[in-house]
Formats: C-alpha cells, structure tokens, sequence
C-alpha cells in the first residue's frame, strides 16, 4: 500500500475509484502481518472512503428519487 503522501483525498474521488481502494484495503487488512500503526492508518483511511461511496451512493438515489417524483407530478398533470 502507499503512503499518504501518495494517496488521492478521498474528497476527489468518484464512486468506483474509492470502492475499488477500499477492497485493496480490505484485502490487505485481512492478509494480515501489517504493524499496528500501518493497520490502523489503513483502517481509517478505509472507513473514509466507505463514506465517500455512501455519500456517492446517496447522491444519486436522490437524484433517481427526483426524477421519479417530477415523472410522477407530469404523469398527474396529464390526468
């Protein structure tokens, strides 16, 4: 894994670019055989990015929600 000099902040990236770090992450924890401090900074970075694909994930479950609520009001209006 990098260092944190090397990461992109997770604020800059999109939905699959921080699913597919958090599953290197994943991985990684799960392998095993990090010291302590590398395993937590790991661990946080990954509860990170788990936020952001949530924030992503809500993002356009509100967008899709609004699509069907205007398709809906057209739909009334036509009645």
């Amino acid at each position: 894994m990098s260092t944190d000099e090397e990461y992109t902040p997770v604020t800059e990236l999109g939905y699959e670019e921080a699913r597919d770090e958090l599953a290197d992450i994943v991985s990684t924890l799960e392998h095993g055989g990090l010291d302590l401090d590398t395993s937590l900074a790991l661990w946080e970075r990954g509860e990170a990015l788990a936020t952001r694909c949530e924030e992503h994930l809500r993002g356009a479950r509100e967008r899709i929600e609004t699509v069907i609520a205007q398709k809906n009001s057209a739909d009334e209006d036509d009645e």
